[in-house]
């Protein structure tokens, strides 16, 4: 693979030509395929979608290394789009974990300053480690780079405990243990954001989940606060597991599908999504 073909090169040129870059979360190859469809430049694999709806638990640090490889191998096996992916804390040894986060194809990770068995970034009782702590796990990390181009991101969730300010201090001190960028989590105004921004000298993520700490804001607002990334860690998965859970009462309620079918994929789009032509019906001899 070419330097100017490896992941972490398309991840940032995708960032060059579309500020602010949005990424969805796709928690599976066929998300993956469905985000493509629609269009996106690059995508994400969230830790919670993978303790969510890979192994059904809460997203509380109980996965590990190998759990999200599984999915990071099956998505770009099968998209090529750039792949960011949640590496909580970077387990036990950050450089072992982007090596192998690289060699299975991921473009981008990012890691965290909270305590190793962590919590939502939008839920209270949230833990930090010490600044000289994460700056360590930052340092490891970018140890592990295949190269220059692969995209190491430090994620502080220090706004909620100590303040926006002390906030910027802390992504200062990881962007000087080599971060190639910045996420802030849970901020709650575009002011914040644009304090970040004119304060941090590498691209800013805003994390737009639903249900937490950070209001709604457009591409248009991030833009002019000068956000460089937008996430959408979950959205298409929430929305599908809230309709999966509709066929499933009427499926149970009604002893039937009938009333639910028209809200299905057919098959035929399913086949059109995975590019997958179905033989024909050979005709039977006269």
């Amino acid at each position: 693979m070419s330097t100017v073909d490896a992941p972490g090169a398309r991840f940032r040129a995708a960032l060059a030509e579309e500020r602010p870059l949005q990424i969805p979360g796709a928690i599976n190859a066929y998300a993956a395929l469905l985000a493509a469809r629609a269009g996106f430049r690059s995508l994400y694999l969230s830790g919670a979608g993978v303790a969510n709806h890979s192994y059904g638990i809460p997203d509380n640090g109980t996965t590990e290394l190998n759990d999200v490889l599984i999915d990071v191998r099956r998505i770009t096996g099968r998209v090529n789009l750039p792949l960011l992916v949640d590496i909580d804390t970077g387990w036990d040894d950050p450089a072992a974990a982007v090596r192998a986060m690289a060699e299975a194809g991921a473009a981008a990770v990012h890691l965290e300053d909270q305590v190793p068995a962590k919590l939502c970034g939008h839920l209270p009782g949230k833990q930090i480690v010490p600044v000289h702590e994460m700056a360590g796990r930052v340092k490891a990390a970018v140890a592990g780079k295949p190269s220059p181009d692969f995209v190491v991101m430090a994620r502080t969730d220090a706004a909620a405990n100590e303040g926006v300010d002390a906030a910027i201090a802390r992504a200062k001190a990881y962007v000087a243990a080599g971060a190639d960028m910045i996420f802030p989590e849970a901020l709650h105004t575009l002011a914040d954001y644009a304090k970040f921004t004119a304060a941090v000298a590498v691209p800013v993520l805003a994390n737009l989940t639903e249900f937490g700490q950070t209001p709604f804001f457009t591409v248009a607002e991030l833009r002019a606060a000068g956000v460089a990334l937008v996430l959408y860690p979950l959205s298409a998965s929430r929305a599908a597991a809230a309709a999966s859970l509709e066929v499933y009462a009427a499926l149970r309620r009604e002893g039937t599908q009938q009333n639910v079918v028209e809200k299905m994929q057919t098959r035929a789009a399913l086949y059109d999504v995975l590019g997958y032509r179905p033989p024909e019906t050979p005709s039977r001899p006269r």
